[in-house]
């Protein structure tokens, strides 16, 4: 399967951060099931998929939200969906959801003791991030940028505008929707946040550096 190259670029060009969007136009379910079946299908460290995509459309909520979302609260009233993504805490090799995640790839008797084995040594040596649950948590935390990529690349090529927020205090965020029983503080956490919808003005699309200045080959 091919695509046109010159498409992708245009949608890459003309997605810019998003912070006024349309009020009166709303993104269709069949269109953002399609965006977040980009998260779901996304890539992430040894298959894990240590994520949870909440798409918060409760009013109330995003009324909770304002007062402590200083990067979002001037688009939650116009913006048509709001996602958090939540990122999976304490996913130690030892942990029975890393064990469910090898489960899940067909992993069995030696091989996942084996399995198991090569991750402990990810985790403890190769990468050190078994250390303590906020490393553990940030490299869950990382995974969900990759998922957060793909589904507003994805939406720029149907259209669709976006903003990536992480201007938020987390706590209270996390507090808010802990409290209103949408997941459990000791298992999940807030990573970033996304709007999703249809730009209202358009915007200057910011500069990038030169190619020759990010890419370095190694010949």
């Amino acid at each position: 399967m091919t695509f046109n190259k010159q498409d992708i670029l245009d949608a890459f060009k003309r997605r810019v951060a998003t912070r006024y969007y349309d009020g009166n136009r709303k993104i269709s379910d069949e269109d953002m099931k399609f965006i977040l079946e980009l998260g779901r299908l996304s890539p992430s460290s040894i298959g894990s998929e240590p994520w949870r995509f909440v798409v918060v459309q409760n009013p109330a909520l995003r009324e909770a939200i304002k007062p402590v979302g200083w990067g979002v609260a001037n688009q939650l009233d116009d913006c048509s969906h709001l996602v958090v993504f939540l990122a999976k805490k304490h996913a130690r090799y030892d942990s029975e959801f890393l064990r469910d995640v090898l489960i899940r790839r067909g992993f069995e008797g030696e091989q996942l003791q084996a399995g198991l084995a090569r991750y402990k040594q990810f985790q403890t040596e190769d990468m050190k991030q078994a250390a303590n649950e906020q490393t553990l948590f940030d490299w869950a935390c990382k995974q969900t940028y990759i998922a957060l990529a793909n589904m507003m690349t994805g939406a720029a090529m149907i259209g669709i505008d976006s903003c990536p927020i992480e201007g938020f205090n987390y706590e209270a965020v996390n507090k808010i929707l802990a409290d209103a029983g949408i997941f459990d503080l000791a298992e999940w956490g807030v990573s970033v946040m996304a709007t999703f919808g249809y730009r209202s003005r358009e915007i200057v699309s910011k500069g990038r550096k030169p190619f020759d200045e990010v890419v370095q080959w190694v010949r």
